[in-house]
């Protein structure tokens, strides 16, 4: 559900709200109680659950990184055409 920042008109009183996409605008202010609360525009807001990103939360203990594996192993040959063991003159 996304975050919807308003302000009223009346008082100036800022509020967030958690609302669905479907709901109505809220128009009272919680400050005032006047119906003048307007929606502003802002960026999208939105909520992550969890402690944190794929890292933090699916990797088991002994795993490393595979990008930081693929920094410090080095570059092994695989006996294949590329090293002359398939008979080709390079």
């Amino acid at each position: 559900m996304p975050i919807y920042e308003y302000q009223c008109q009346a008082c100036g009183n800022e509020h967030e709200a958690l609302q669905k996409m479907s709901a109505d605008p809220l128009i009272i202010c919680p400050a005032c109680n006047k119906p003048e609360l307007k929606k502003k525009i802002s960026a999208a807001g939105f909520r992550l659950k969890g402690s944190g990103w794929y890292e933090t939360d699916f990797k088991g203990g002994s795993k490393k990184n595979v990008a930081e594996t693929a920094k410090s192993a080095p570059a092994k040959p695989t006996g294949g055409c590329g090293s002359g063991s398939c008979g080709h003159k390079h």
